[in-house]
């Protein structure tokens, strides 16, 4: 699995005017090829009148999903240059389509090109980006007596409290760990419940830094 990637921080748009068109970036973080899907599809409802409707998407850590569509442009002068932006800035988990409403001056392959790449990089300047790590899902159970200061104590250290749960015999701390720190933490956690608590590990899953 990849360490970390980089996604958009939320769903917005950009937009800009080159030569009298107007290009309106859309950008959203999607978890799925399907929530990507339904995003463009959305975008297109809402722009019914548009010259084009070009998308972009890259769905997984490690890029696996990548689709483009140029939507009558002329080939690779729209969805392509938008992926390549997206996957130059190493984003993953974002769907971005650039709506264009025709100006009346053509711009050409190379015009294209730039408008449209662009125009996606501009838009995540705008809305900006969050790194996710890759984390260890772990979950400390302790006795109440100890639980809210344990959970002070993990907010402190600047842990990722992820949920706690409540239940008749103890509580129970879910927290994200990096690999490296899953010997110190038990070390840490020994040391700060006088042996007390107890550590069960987890799959894996992606947070952010």
């Amino acid at each position: 699995m990849q360490e970390q990637y980089r996604t958009v921080a939320r769903e917005g748009a950009h937009e800009t005017e080159i030569n009298r068109s107007r290009f309106l970036c859309s950008l959203a973080p999607v978890a799925t090829e399907a929530e990507a899907q339904d995003f463009v599809a959305r975008i297109r409802r809402e722009h019914p009148t548009a010259s084009h409707n070009c998308f972009a998407y890259v769905v997984g850590a490690d890029a696996a999903v990548q689709k483009a569509s140029d939507d009558g442009e002329p080939g690779g002068t729209a969805g392509v240059p938008m992926l390549q932006m997206l996957l130059r800035r190493e984003v993953r988990y974002t769907a971005a389509v650039v709506t264009r409403y025709y100006g009346g001056v053509k711009l050409g392959a190379g015009g294209l090109i730039r408008a449209y790449g662009g125009t996606v990089g501009e838009a995540l300047d705008t809305l900006g980006t969050v790194v996710r790590r890759r984390f260890r899902l772990a979950t400390v159970l302790v006795d109440h007596q100890r639980a809210g200061k344990l959970e002070n104590d993990l907010r402190g250290a600047g842990r990722a409290v992820r949920e706690v749960r409540y239940a008749a015999e103890s509580v129970a701390i879910e927290v994200g760990l990096p690999d490296a720190d899953v010997d110190a933490f038990r070390g840490w956690l020994a040391d700060a419940t006088a042996g007390t608590a107890a550590l069960e590990l987890g799959g894996e899953a992606y947070g952010e830094a």
